[in-house]
């Protein structure tokens, strides 16, 4: 993940907008019509707090991970291959002809499918109504999804794991070294894609309950596998950071949706200040109930 991935995430989602905005205008209702019941409730304000205080956070922790210092001659000279496990191990024996290619490729479908993947809940009617409560609560998962790549303990704020190509001798030390080289753990990329295809497939099974769920969680799992592949190809992940990315989207991409489908009345958003952190705070009060 990196400045470019978050400028995509930014412009794709202004362009879901307008692709959403335009696909709706065949959907109004007419006076006659019984509105339907929502399937999402989304509180724009808590959510909007959410998103740009993900947003204010992430900027600086981009720097801060890219700017990682370099290995050591000392750290390259000590890395063993055979300490790798054996699922790991596969990627450090590739050809290095073409990874740079795969790192291009691997950047440039991305934005992509942030766009084409959501749009197409634009062809269901039912959803293409609540357009604007899909399209705000996918900006959030995808900030949400980010944080916590830059944030969590998984991530390359706490981690510091060797990327494969640091383990390739016949590549230039220059290309082995950089401090960006450090963030192996976890894939970004594939977190990112995993959660829209599955939140897509949510969204989809959601406002159509008859649908095959095995057969849209099949459907969700070939994005960011294909995109998995293409970051181990192009020696930026070994594949347990890809599996880890995966599960990250996709927990991310199937618990947002479920969890706007309760109406958390009482829910209020602050600022937590404790020594050495600041985060948000978030406070549910429950409903009192009568015991009978």
């Amino acid at each position: 993940m990196n400045k470019q991935l978050f400028k995509s995430i930014r412009q794709s989602t202004f362009c879901l907008l307008a692709v959403l905005i335009y696909s709706s205008s065949g959907s109004c209702q007419t006076p006659d019509q019984a509105p339907d019941k929502k399937i999402y409730h989304v509180n724009y304000l808590t959510g909007s707090l959410i998103i740009a205080g993900g947003l204010a956070s992430d900027y600086p922790a981009i720097g801060r991970i890219k700017d990682k210092p370099n290995l050591t001659n000392d750290e390259i000279l000590n890395l063993n291959p055979g300490l790798v496990n054996p699922l790991d191990r596969w990627a450090l024996s590739q050809n290095t002809s073409h990874y740079l290619m795969f790192s291009k490729i691997s950047d440039d479908v991305e934005p992509p499918l942030f766009i084409v993947l959501p749009a197409l809940l634009g062809l269901d009617k039912k959803i293409r109504k609540d357009w604007l409560d899909i399209l705000f609560m996918y900006a959030e998962g995808h900030v949400i999804t980010f944080t916590f790549y830059n944030y969590s303990w998984l991530g390359p704020t706490f981690q510091n794991k060797f990327r494969p190509v640091t383990y390739y001798t016949s590549l230039p030390m220059a290309a082995r070294t950089t401090g960006n080289n450090r963030n192996s753990a976890y894939s970004g990329h594939t977190a990112s894609v995993a959660f829209t295809s599955f939140f897509v497939a949510k969204v989809y099974c959601d406002y159509n309950p008859d649908a095959s769920k095995l057969l849209w969680y099949t459907a969700a799992l070939i994005p960011p596998l294909a995109m998995g592949y293409i970051r181990v190809r192009a020696l930026a992940h070994l594949p347990s950071d890809v599996m880890t990315g995966l599960t990250v989207g996709a927990v991310v991409g199937i618990l947002l949706p479920q969890l706007h489908k309760f109406n958390c009345k009482g829910v209020t958003l602050g600022m937590l200040t404790i020594p050495g952190a600041t985060g948000l705070d978030v406070c549910w009060i429950l409903p009192s109930q009568k015991l009978l």
